[in-house]
């Protein structure tokens, strides 16, 4: 059985997710708006960070929808130790969108996507789809955001550390880095650069090594900060 999502299909196992939010009326919104797709399934809740992390340690989701602002452990800690840890989970962090600066802090230390909350249900289904796929999510305004910190605030040893990984890579994962770090899909990258899809996925198996990145916000990141968009 397969279902459609955002123009594609995916297998009728439905994506497993878990809410770490300290608002209790934001878990129930979630709840709803997820209750109501037959793609995902929500299986866990939490208040906050340090209950986050057990959450997600022991029901091992695919995605984890994380608030930044929480008491005790804020999202963007649970976020790095998630990452520190290996977890398999892929974190989209959702707020109201106060500091861009904490935008690009989430997004290094791992999160795979950044929604704002008013995002509809629809399109917060479709995300948490996308992503558990390895597509990153960024909503439009946050996109933005997130270039004009990161051209506002340059840090020269970010440069010089993603200039040194840059240089790592073959001609052909240069351009396919780029790519990424300009938006685009497996599917637009393949059709850009005249190459199977296969192809495609292995190049980017490859910059996750060579880059040193968990997820593709973080090679369009790395992109960046080198000077290559």
């Amino acid at each position: 059985m397969l279902a459609a999502v955002g123009g594609e299909q995916v297998t009728a196992a439905r994506v497993r997710v878990v809410v770490v939010d300290d608002d209790a009326l934001v878990r129930t919104g979630l709840r709803l708006m997820l209750g109501g797709s037959d793609v995902v399934e929500l299986v866990g809740e939490a208040g906050d960070g340090h209950e986050g992390l057990t959450v997600v340690e022991r029901e091992r989701p695919d995605v984890v929808l994380m608030d930044i602002r929480m008491p005790g452990l804020d999202g963007l800690a649970a976020t790095r130790r998630l990452t520190e840890r290996g977890s398999g989970a892929r974190v989209i962090v959702l707020t109201t969108f106060d500091t861009d600066e904490m935008v690009l802090t989430a997004l290094r230390h791992g999160a795979a996507g950044f929604l704002l909350k008013d995002t509809p249900p629809a399109e917060l289904v479709d995300a948490v789809v996308r992503v558990a796929r390895g597509e990153p999510m960024l909503s439009p305004s946050v996109t933005a955001q997130v270039i004009t910190a990161a051209t506002r605030t340059p840090d020269d040893t970010r440069e010089k550390q993603a200039r040194e990984r840059v240089s790592r890579l073959t001609d052909r994962e240069r351009e396919v880095a780029v790519a990424i770090g300009r938006g685009l899909s497996n599917a637009e990258i393949a059709a850009e650069l005249y190459l199977g899809l296969a192809t495609v996925k292995t190049h980017i198996g490859r910059l996750f090594t060579k880059l040193e990145a968990s997820n593709r916000v973080q090679i369009a990141l790395c992109v960046h900060d080198a000077g290559l968009t």
